[in-house]
């Protein structure tokens, strides 16, 4: 299968405006994680990139993966895909939805226990969805353990991508 992610561009700006990806920027973030692929390549335009703080995202995704575990999911609906860097304590996930925004609870028990991780999280902004303002991220950092949960907000065709970096 062939699938690219990774567009920030999801409103297509240069040269077809309307023409818009049915997707927001955080959640073509957390495609790289939930849709498996040895082989990730940036799909965007190279000046789409420059001076966005979320390509930082891009850089430190994986392709070779030690584990995966599916956390949550609905046919059609949603997915949670969290996994593993194969060389490192890092873990990587990503949270997608439909068209319905949606709230999800995450337990992080797939960390490891007595850990502390850095959570880089690159997360749609408050009433972003693909219809409305669907390019802006909002990046956030804070530290968690295996004893903590997240909610996870998705807006409209919308997902959040995190890197949990162990500390």
């Amino acid at each position: 299968m062939d699938f690219t992610a990774g567009i920030f561009d999801v409103e297509i700006s240069q040269g077809y405006p309307g023409r818009n990806v049915h997707s927001t920027t955080a959640k073509q973030l957390a495609l790289l994680v939930t849709v498996f692929s040895p082989i990730q390549m940036l799909a965007d335009l190279p000046e789409n990139y420059v001076d966005k703080p979320a390509f930082q995202f891009l850089l430190d995704v994986l392709v070779n993966w030690e584990d995966t575990q599916i956390l949550n999911g609905e046919i059609g609906k949603y997915i949670t895909t969290v996994r593993k860097d194969l060389n490192s304590d890092d873990w990587y996930l990503g949270s997608i939805t439909n068209e319905e925004s949606r709230a999800l609870a995450i337990s992080l028990s797939f960390l490891d226990e007595g850990a502390t991780y850095e959570a880089q999280v690159y997360a749609d902004a408050e009433g972003t969805g693909y219809r409305n303002n669907p390019m802006e991220v909002v990046i956030t950092k804070k530290n968690v353990t295996a004893a903590d949960k997240l909610i996870l907000n998705l807006g409209e065709s919308g997902g959040t991508a995190i890197r949990f970096k162990k500390l």
